[in-house]
């Protein structure tokens, strides 16, 4: 009996061991991996809070170098002292992005459910009268949110909500609901007044981080927030800004955009259907989306079907 037994394992080993060789089954175990629009593996977001005064300058620097940004802005205080107009708003950020940063730039972990729901869906409803869009898109002032505060803006018509806590990484945030970006721009620098030690080690780090995005082959996004307030009168912070600009701009392997239509497009991807084999393709959304495949890239165009070679 031990003597069958050991025989029938040893024929069972030989019979997994050529399942797990299958041609087929190996063609079919090929991953499918996104590529950003144009089948580029490298994404920017330049990502700014509070519309302050400051922001005109930002936004000339950026349209002076082709760069797109997401600005979140609090309704309530624009046209107060320091703060862009309302009147202004739609010419200003036009060929940008603009987004929820709440009404009145509350702590909104210390707010009841329905003062949330109003500082959201108040700045919401204001932005868009002066954009002409709808807004989906938010960054929670100071950063602060929690689980409370996640349950709260669900349902509200926001697809993505950023934080503050950088990550010094490139991945796509798997909860858009709490998208933390990459770091804050020129990562610590600055934020220690007269220490210029600090301030080096900090630039440093991030013109290595910006380097490290540019250089690698891997998918990457790089997420860079902060405030044109931040800039102020200082000279030396606008030439710094000018120069971390040019060395993103003008990128042929970098896809610029804006937070939301990221978004839009990481859910078009997420959205294909794929056959059971791998070898057709159904694009239901209005997007062309691309892929990787087998060392091949494909893109399908919206609502077509393709087929993928094996």
């Amino acid at each position: 009996m031990k003597i069958i037994i050991a025989a029938l394992v040893f024929i069972l080993s030989i019979n997994l061991a050529v399942a797990q060789t299958d041609t087929a089954i190996a063609k079919t175990g090929d991953p499918i991996e996104m590529l950003f629009p144009q089948g580029k593996t490298k994404a920017l977001i330049l990502s700014y809070d509070d519309g302050r005064t400051e922001d005109r300058q930002l936004v000339k620097l950026m349209n002076k170098y082709g760069l797109i940004g997401t600005f979140h802005l609090n309704s309530n205080k624009l046209g107060t002292s320091g703060y862009v107009n309302k009147a202004e708003i739609k010419q200003l950020y036009t060929g940008h992005e603009v987004s929820v940063h709440s009404a009145n730039h509350p702590n909104l972990t210390t707010l009841s459910k329905i003062d949330i729901v109003y500082e959201v869906v108040e700045d919401r409803k204001e932005l868009e009268r002066l954009i002409g869009y709808p807004v989906r898109g938010m960054a929670y002032p100071f950063g602060n949110n929690n689980a409370f505060v996640i349950d709260a803006i669900k349902g509200l018509g926001i697809e993505y909500a950023r934080t503050v806590d950088d990550s010094y990484g490139f991945k796509i945030p798997e909860n858009f609901l709490q998208w933390h970006p990459t770091v804050h721009q020129f990562a610590k620098a600055y934020w220690k007044p007269n220490d210029p030690e600090n301030d080096k080690k900090e630039l440093d780090r991030y013109y290595q981080l910006i380097n490290d995005f540019i250089n690698t082959k891997d998918l990457v996004l790089l997420d860079i927030w902060g405030h044109s307030w931040e800039m102020g009168n200082n000279q030396n912070h606008w030439d710094e800004t000018e120069k971390f600009f040019k060395l993103l701009a003008n990128n042929s392997a970098i896809h610029y955009t804006t937070q939301i239509d990221l978004v839009d497009y990481i859910n078009a991807f997420r959205n294909l259907k794929f056959s059971v084999e791998k070898n057709m393709v159904n694009n239901p959304s209005a997007l062309t989306v691309f892929f990787k495949k087998g060392g091949k890239t494909y893109s399908v165009l919206p609502g077509k079907t393709i087929f993928l070679s094996n």
